[in-house]
């Protein structure tokens, strides 16, 4: 029988963090910029806070880097001057990574005080973490969240992700491996990653100004990284990350049958007129916390978990390939799902 696809709507909106809140005196209109010469002025800024600033690590180094101490790390940057002039600077700590954007190839700075035990998260998950925003000119905070809060880190239909350089910040890290309940509604997390992300404007907010931030600021995020939710944003069966079939990090770009919708946002990917989800294999897997992770087949893949009064659900998915010709049978029209 020919299935119809789900068509959804692909509705274009700002990148911005849901829990910020923009100026709301839009005054007279912001004068928009060649984007080439606001990063060359915003790397200088960055680079320069790098060499000017530190992070407070000597605090963290009194523990062991995963203990339960640093659980309850945060990150605090101040000056080196005066009773600190002694201080490593931050940009002998940091690392960097090229982020192609709008035809600028961006030189994104991050700072890994901890990488995390936990799993590695894609840019197209959900995250629950824990984070701080501000300016790098001014360290104005823009926006903050104490308790942890859950992102889309994809920006898909009417939910709102979050700005590039967040994301590609993000998933550097990996989240935490366990948690304790503490019976008064919070949780305490263990082993999770810790961070921050020095973000040109271009992958930030660009000409949008922020409450307090003017346009083309160059911004901070520190953030403490919990969990992850991985997405499947058609509920086709296949992960979201992995319909990125060139592994660019842009799932909008990969559409094997060419029909407009791309493979994230398609639940028949090669147009034969069969679901997806039923060109594909399943297995369940119910382990103690604790307990070793299962090994999955190299064609196997985790989909989603689920842990519930200690018991740990894990759902895969199975990509086959029945005549073995190197394409998946979900992505291959020659071959339909067996009756």
């Amino acid at each position: 029988m020919k299935l119809r696809k789900i068509l959804l709507l692909l509705i274009v909106v700002s990148t911005v963090l849901t829990a910020c809140k923009k100026d709301d005196d839009f005054g007279d209109p912001v004068q928009l910029r060649d984007a080439t010469e606001v990063y060359e002025e915003d790397l200088e800024d960055i680079e320069e806070y790098l060499q000017t600033h530190f992070y407070n690590y000597e605090e963290f180094q009194e523990n062991s880097p995963y203990s339960l101490e640093n659980d309850e790390f945060r990150i605090v940057f101040d000056t080196i001057a005066g009773s600190n002039i002694d201080k490593i600077p931050l940009m002998d700590m940091v690392d960097y990574k090229t982020v192609p954007f709008g035809g600028i190839d961006y030189k994104l700075y991050y700072l890994n005080v901890r990488q995390g035990l936990g799993n590695e998260i894609h840019f197209s998950d959900q995250a629950t973490l824990i984070y701080e925003g501000s300016s790098i000119i001014d360290n104005l905070i823009f926006d903050s969240a104490v308790n942890e809060e859950k992102f889309n880190l994809l920006t898909v239909g009417t939910s709102l992700g979050v700005v590039t350089g967040f994301q590609q910040g993000v998933i550097q890290f990996n989240t935490s491996d366990s948690y304790t309940d503490n019976n008064d509604g919070t949780t305490s997390y263990h082993n999770h990653g810790i961070g921050a992300v020095f973000i040109p404007s271009g992958l930030g907010y660009f000409d949008q100004p922020l409450e307090g931030v003017p346009s083309y600021t160059p911004i901070i995020f520190k953030f403490n990284l919990y969990e992850r939710t991985i997405l499947d944003h058609d509920l086709d069966g296949i992960p979201s990350y992995m319909e990125d079939l060139d592994e660019n990090g842009n799932a909008y770009n990969d559409d094997t049958d060419g029909d407009l919708l791309p493979n994230f946002v398609d639940n028949d990917d090669d147009n034969d007129g069969y679901f997806t989800r039923d060109e594909l294999e399943y297995e369940e897997y119910a382990i103690m916390v604790g307990d070793p992770e299962p090994i999955f087949a190299d064609n196997e893949f985790e989909s989603s978990r689920q842990e519930n009064n200690g018991v740990i659900t894990i759902k895969t998915v199975i990509i086959t390939d029945r005549d073995d010709d190197g394409v998946p049978d979900y992505l291959d029209i020659d071959t339909i799902p067996e009756s």
